[in-house]
């Protein structure tokens, strides 16, 4: 409705100047009186000030508008007395913009303050902060978290903890990093992951704080026990059978509380007891063998790292399993996303867990005609070096999934019980991590993931 009653009355001066100048060029073309020519021309001078004077008013009033919502300003207003009816309506409509501007700004502002009372009511650290440094929010969590009263800018945690803030400077959006931060209360092992929002110098960086020490303390614990535990049953499940033989073989030799005389011991009570030794010895044996398992276990050297070829690597590994007695039917398939693709680690280390990973598929698949085993070198999406080991097989149970790197635990009748768990402290040390997804009855994949040189 403005901009049509604007229009119309630009259109309305510029036709009435238009015919004036006419009528004045037709007077003066035709010589006719000099009082009408002064008279158009008069005229025309005034429609053109008129018009000036119009434009410039108008134009001045969107300017101040333009200027007050660049200013943030909302408190101009327009006054609406004494006005023509197109400055009326213009003034009537940039009043009702920067109202509804002024409506906008409380809702944001409500919005706001709502956000900042969830981020307060957040049993998680949170920190935003834009590309200078300077902190816009802090919530309570976080200042309790990190021991301080207030944060403005990122340049204070080093005073805090110089690894945190190099820690949190070098941190980039969607990237998680941890370290271990000494406060006043004792060492902590926080978990920083980044996010952010907005574009260019709007953008602000959310980061996320959490302290998993106690996290970190409980799965130690609970790994202790299961290892306890496991432990326990092997040494019980070796030392009761010889405390039981030892009983039994103690009693051929002693007749209520005295031995027996020489007379007394049979031929048949000698070759019981050479039965019975010689269980005593394969029992001992069996728990010497579970010890140096255990001694393997916890003692591993540490990695030699160097680059080498994948394609190398595979090659060897190739030839290594081969006289494990793999299935005739079993297909094992090498595939890298990349002939020249290098990897930064211990070589012999990654060979024996890719052994282990694949000896482990075949033997579950035993009874599988159609196995195939697929070892597959390449990187995520975020740029991580991984070796992943898949077989189409039986696949693993679901309540087995969460014992299977337990050292000892082991589901098959003559399995140790170390190769995973030796495995994962393998890539462990490497900086890395070795984890399983299965789906049972169709696939079982083993992902070794190293740390990124880069």
């Amino acid at each position: 409705m403005l901009s049509k009653r604007l229009y119309i009355n630009i259109l309305i001066r510029v036709i009435l100047i238009v015919i004036l100048s006419v009528l004045l060029g037709f007077l003066i073309f035709r010589e006719s009186s000099v009082r009408l020519s002064v008279i158009c021309s008069v005229l025309i001078l005034i429609q053109t000030i008129n018009l000036i004077i119009f434009l410039n008013r108008t134009n001045r009033n969107i300017r101040f508008f333009f200027e007050s919502v660049k200013n943030d300003d909302s408190n101009l207003s327009f006054s609406l007395d004494k006005k023509s009816g197109n400055l009326k309506e213009l003034h009537r409509s940039m009043n009702n913009v920067n109202q509804q501007i002024q409506n906008l700004k409380i809702e944001n502002k409500q919005q706001e303050q709502f956000f900042q009372k969830i981020l307060e009511l957040l049993a998680t650290a949170i920190i935003t902060y834009d590309p200078k440094g300077f902190i816009h929010h802090v919530n309570s969590a976080a200042k309790k978290l990190l021991s301080v009263d207030t944060l403005t800018h990122i340049s204070q945690l080093e005073r805090l903890d110089k690894k945190l803030f190099a820690t949190v400077r070098a941190i980039k959006p969607n990237e998680k990093h941890l370290v271990a931060v000494s406060t006043k209360h004792g060492e902590i092992n926080l978990l920083l992951k980044s996010t952010s929002s907005g574009s260019g110098s709007e953008e602000l960086t959310i980061l996320s704080v959490q302290d998993i020490k106690n996290e970190l303390d409980e799965k130690e614990l609970d790994a202790w026990m299961k290892l306890i535990r496991v432990l326990m049953h092997e040494i019980m499940n070796s030392i009761t059978p010889i405390t039981s033989l030892s009983e039994s073989l103690q009693k051929i030799y002693r007749s209520d509380t005295r031995p027996k005389n020489h007379e007394e011991i049979t031929d048949s009570n000698i070759e019981v007891t050479l039965r019975g030794l010689e269980a005593i010895r394969e029992q001992g044996k069996g728990l010497m063998h579970f010890v140096e398992s255990f001694r393997k276990l916890s003692i591993i050297p540490k990695p030699e790292m160097k680059l080498f070829w994948i394609s190398q690597l595979f090659e060897r590994v190739d030839a290594l399993v081969a006289p494990f007695g793999i299935n005739e039917n079993t297909k094992i398939i090498f595939e890298t996303q990349s002939p020249d693709y290098e990897l930064y680690a211990d070589e012999n280390q990654v060979s024996q867990v890719l052994i282990n990973l694949i000896k482990n598929a075949a033997e579950a698949n035993v009874e599988n005609p159609e196995c195939s085993i697929r070892i597959r070198a390449g990187v995520t999406n975020d740029n991580t070096p991984e070796i992943c080991v898949s077989d189409n097989g039986p696949g693993i149970k679901e309540e087995n999934l969460e014992n299977i790197f337990v050292p000892f635990f082991t589901t098959r009748e003559k399995g140790s019980g170390i190769g995973l768990s030796l495995s994962r402290q393998m890539m462990g040390m490497h900086g890395g991590s070795l984890t399983v997804r299965s789906v049972p009855g169709k696939e079982t994949t083993f992902c070794m993931r190293f740390r990124n040189r880069h």
